[in-house]
């Protein structure tokens, strides 16, 4: 599993898609889920994130779903017209 920080904002974005591709690398599971239940500060940089996981991850040939998407962020997948690609786990 994948934890996605309390925030995640384009300050943070880079170092954290770093370390989250890392440890999706290393996963050995054939699904990668995307815990962002704690990341309750963020802006759009946080879905830039989320998609490149699920880039990698598919891939690495695996799955991918992210969980405790937070409402707001939801809404900003849904204007971008990206939450398709972010399914719930």
């Amino acid at each position: 599993m994948l934890v996605l920080p309390a925030e995640l904002t384009h300050a943070q974005a880079s170092a954290c898609l770093g370390m989250l591709v890392q440890t999706l690398r290393t996963h050995q599971a054939p699904e990668v889920v995307a815990d962002a239940s704690a990341t309750v500060v963020f802006d759009s940089s946080a879905l830039a994130v989320l998609l490149a996981c699920r880039r990698e991850a598919l891939g690495l040939g695996k799955t991918f779903a992210v969980r405790g998407l937070h409402e707001r962020l939801a809404t900003l997948a849904s204007i971008y017209g990206v939450s398709e690609l972010l399914p719930g786990a």
